[in-house]
């Protein structure tokens, strides 16, 4: 049976809060992992530190850092399901309550588009305020819709790339020049351990949704041939985690390969998400006709 305009904004609601007070299961293992055979004593400090903030946080439905977040959606379609404009209006109003009631910091800039751009405009008091990113949809196997909620912070924001690669008809190539951004995003971060999100397109747009993909569906303990070499590299790099040393710079890699044309370039788009991210809930909206 479909669920009310309500029930679909309830759902929302409740499910940003989850995404931005706790950690997936996967996600503790890996800390908990990374703590088991961390020798460095500041760093292992760090690491349960980060942990117990994390199991802290999702007990209280608290925000896992005080840099709350940007909503970014990812909204799956199945071949029998269908969405409607207001199962997106539900959506959107699910992610303002959510904001509210996390809650999101006030940082969504007002005034028109000179004054955006230069804050001149000022804060919105409202969580709300803070607009979630366009929504990314994408088809799935199953008669569902089924929609994820990433939190993206400003730290990452600010050391992610999203540039041209020549590849020159090698994969590695296209690896060393990943290694190379990311060794360099990370030490700078501060706040790691990361878990690097890799897309690989043809433009930027595509390389950059398919970062934003590869944080949806990556997995801790379901790493790649790629994302193991990508994670090993960077770890042996000794940045550690806030940059105090140790053997995890990284905690895995999550990586997309979207399809490629024929061409010397590749565009890729590498985001070393901080040590609370990627911070991301899903839930099904089995939505239907409005009642």
């Amino acid at each position: 049976m479909s669920k009310t305009y309500e029930e679909i904004r309830a759902l929302v609601r409740d499910t940003l809060v989850t995404a931005g007070s706790s950690f997936r299961e996967d996600k503790k293992n890996a800390y908990r992992s990374a703590i088991a055979r961390e020798d460095n004593e500041k760093a292992r400090w760090v690491l349960e530190t980060i942990l117990e903030n994390a199991e802290a946080a999702e007990q209280n439905h608290s925000p896992l850092c005080d840099d709350t977040g940007i909503p970014h959606l990812v909204l799956e379609v199945g071949p029998g399901a269908a969405i409607t404009g207001w199962m997106l209006e539900a959506i959107r109003d699910g992610i303002a309550e959510g904001l509210r009631a996390l809650p999101g910091r006030p940082m969504g800039i007002m005034g028109d588009d000179s004054q955006r751009i230069d804050q001149s405009g000022g804060l919105c008091p409202d969580s709300a305020g803070v607009e979630p990113a366009p929504i990314l949809l994408r088809p799935c196997e199953e008669d569902v819709v089924r929609l994820h909620i990433l939190m993206f912070g400003g730290g990452p924001a600010i050391r992610a790339k999203t540039y041209r690669v020549f590849h020159r008809h090698s994969a590695q190539v296209v690896l060393d020049e990943i290694v190379a951004w990311a060794k360099e995003s990370v030490a700078q971060l501060g706040c790691s351990p990361c878990t690097l999100a890799v897309g690989v397109g043809r433009s930027h747009f595509e390389a950059a949704s398919l970062m934003l993909q590869a944080q949806s569906d990556g997995h801790y303990d379901v790493q790649s041939d790629m994302e193991r070499e990508i994670t090993r590299r960077v770890n042996e790099a000794d940045i550690g985690p806030l940059g105090l040393h140790g053997k995890t710079s990284v905690l895995a890699t999550f990586m997309k390969v979207g399809p490629q044309r024929a061409s010397g370039v590749r565009i890729v788009s590498v985001r070393p998400t901080c040590c609370f991210e990627p911070r991301m809930a899903s839930v099904v909206l089995d939505g239907g006709e409005m009642p």
